[in-house]
């Protein structure tokens, strides 16, 4: 019990991040979190003693945002202001570092949600591919097959591809 309470003061930021990445708003993000761990709270006698919380209560926050989804989002633009991207992101505030922040941002947003949970849960809440079929209610397998697409996916989407692949005419130059 003490280590869930000390994962829910913890684990906000991580959770809201988690949350933003799927949901791609932060307004979203941060209602999604604070409904799940509401819920977290209120149902933390359902979790054993020997189960681990972390993919549990990722299990809560993906459920919300999954909620989130397909009942509020739909009905409204998704877009998110650059605000919000730039609040995202951490480290120092080099151009080529924010640049590709937004098209990380463009790419996962441009994925299925199915496949963006689990990229997000994957990289950037660092569940194993077990913690996260936990977390989803799915076959590891699934989770395994899932995060092939997401990468095969996010490997050729045109945000992501390098320079070369995205002008023309340096491929041109390139090739003769």
């Amino acid at each position: 019990m003490d280590d869930l309470e000390a994962w829910l003061k913890g684990g906000y930021p991580q959770s809201v991040r988690t949350a933003y990445l799927i949901l791609g708003n932060r307004s979203d993000a941060e209602d999604a979190v604070q409904e799940a761990f509401l819920r977290a709270w209120k149902f933390r006698d359902s979790l054993s003693r020997e189960s681990s919380f972390k993919p549990w209560i990722y299990r809560v926050v993906v459920n919300t945002c999954n909620s989130k989804l397909r009942q509020e989002i739909p009905h409204r633009d998704r877009r998110s202001s650059d605000d919000d991207l730039a609040e995202a992101t951490t480290g120092d505030d080099v151009p080529g570092r924010i640049a590709l922040a937004h098209d990380v941002m463009r790419a996962l947003k441009d994925l299925p949600a199915h496949l963006r949970v689990v990229i997000v849960l994957r990289y950037y809440a660092d569940l194993s591919e077990r913690e996260i079929a936990v977390a989803i209610d799915r076959k590891q397998g699934t989770v395994k097959s899932r995060l092939n697409e997401a990468r095969r996916r996010l490997g050729e989407h045109p945000a992501l591809r390098p320079e070369t692949a995205k002008d023309p005419t340096s491929r041109k130059e390139a090739t003769g």
